[in-house]
């Protein structure tokens, strides 16, 4: 029996991952419910991604994007007059504001690399890429702090469910810029 041609399958089988951690959680992650989602045979998953941990990898660097997107989409950063503080907590604000189901899913994954090594270099890069963007404006020392107060200020709105305060965050980033 010939092959068939099916350029967007390794996607379609990155996309049924994504979807499927939205709907069961990290824990109902598997080759056989990816495969089932993206309508592929077993087998195409398992020819893409060998491990489940190879197919997370892949999940994790697409789902990274979208926070990614909100800070292109901006543009705030090339502007030297723009209010950083500003700017950094309208990014979380517009962020936290859209698809809540790809937020949380995006957390999920960024958080499972707490328990996955494999995942940690994946999710180090996205930290990285964020304080690379953001130290061009700041220092590279002052560019992690940042990151790392916006990481904590998207947790707490994510596990406690309460509202984004846009005005909070951009006072204590202010802080943190200043230096105190």
């Amino acid at each position: 029996m010939a092959r068939r041609y099916d350029p967007d399958r390794r996607q379609r089988i990155i996309d049924a991952a994504i979807r499927v951690v939205g709907e069961k959680g990290l824990a109902g992650l598997t080759h056989r419910a990816v495969a089932a989602a993206a309508d592929v045979p077993l087998g195409s998953t398992t020819y893409h991604f060998r491990t489940l941990d190879e197919l997370t990898v892949a999940a994790l660097r697409q789902a990274s994007e979208g926070f990614a997107k909100v800070i292109a989409s901006r543009g705030g950063l090339q502007d030297p007059s723009a209010d950083l503080a500003a700017e950094l907590a309208g990014w979380m604000g517009e962020w936290l504001a859209g698809d809540r189901t790809g937020v949380e899913l995006e957390y999920e994954l960024y958080l499972a690399a707490l328990r996955r090594p494999v995942l940690r270099p994946v999710a180090a890069e996205w930290a990285e890429d964020l304080a690379d963007r953001i130290a061009p404006r700041t220092d590279a020392v002052t560019a992690r702090a940042l990151v790392a107060l916006m990481d904590g200020i998207c947790l707490q709105v994510l596990l406690t469910g309460v509202a984004y305060d846009e005005g909070y965050a951009r006072e204590m980033l202010r802080r943190v810029i200043s230096g105190g």
